[in-house]
């Protein structure tokens, strides 16, 4: 069975298609390329929104 996924690779920077890395490299499963390349700047938005609602406590 083919993994037509995609993944945000950790090591290389870059969007690849299926699981190319080990977990501990790895990001995703995205549905497209887009979606992966984004995966950084969506995980730091979600962790800053969380910073934001822990100093709210």
């Amino acid at each position: 069975m083919a993994d037509d996924q995609w993944y945000y690779d950790l090591a290389s920077g870059e969007a690849v298609q299926g699981k190319t890395s080990g977990w501990e490299n790895r990001m995703g499963p995205y549905a497209s390329r887009g979606e992966a390349e984004a995966a950084l700047a969506k995980a730091k938005a979600r962790n800053e929104a969380w910073d934001a609602q822990d100093e709210d406590d």
